[in-house]
C-alpha cells in the first residue's frame, strides 16, 4: 500500500483534494441554502416570482444592486427577519458580494422555517459577470 501511494503521490493528492472540495460544497449547501447560478436565479424570479434579498451593507448596495432586490444588511438580518415573513411560501434568493454572508443568511432563514431558500453562487460579482442588469436606483 505504501509503495502504491509513493508511486502515485500526485494522483492520491488530487483525489484527496477533490474529495475535500466535494465535502466543502456539501457543507456550504447544508449550512446555507442551495446555490443557484445567476441564470437559474433569473428563471426563478421570472417563473416563480422569487424574492431577491441583498445582505450587503448600505455602501455596497448603493454602489449597484440587482433590480427589485430587497435590502436587509447582514448586520441587521436577525432583527429585520420579520420583514420577510410574508414571503415564507415563495422562493427566496439571497445575495451578497461573493456568497459568504448570504450563505449565513440562508442558514438563518432555514432555522426560521423558510423552506425555499437559495444562495446566489458567486454573489453580485457573478451576476455582473453574467451580463445581468444592475441598478443604482
Amino acid at each position: 500500500m505504501e509503495a502504491f501511494i509513493k508511486d502515485n503521490l500526485p494522483w492520491v493528492g488530487l483525489a484527496v483534494f477533490s474529495g475535500g472540495m466535494l465535502l466543502w460544497q456539501t457543507w456550504q449547501a447544508f449550512k446555507g441554502g442551495a446555490g443557484v447560478s445567476p441564470m437559474q436565479a433569473t428563471l426563478m424570479i421570472n417563473r416563480e416570482d422569487a424574492v431577491m434579498v441583498d445582505v450587503r451593507e448600505a455602501a455596497e448596495y448603493g454602489g449597484g444592486h440587482i433590480p427589485n432586490s430587497r435590502h436587509i444588511p447582514f448586520s441587521q438580518f436577525d432583527k429585520r427577519l420579520p420583514e420577510l415573513e410574508k414571503f415564507k411560501a415563495r422562493a427566496i434568493i439571497v445575495n451578497c458580494a461573493s456568497g459568504h454572508r448570504s450563505a449565513s443568511a440562508c442558514g438563518t432563514l432555514r432555522k426560521a422555517g423558510f423552506a425555499k431558500v437559495f444562495n446566489l453562487s458567486g454573489g453580485i460579482s457573478a451576476w455582473d459577470q453574467a451580463g445581468l442588469p444592475i441598478t443604482k436606483k
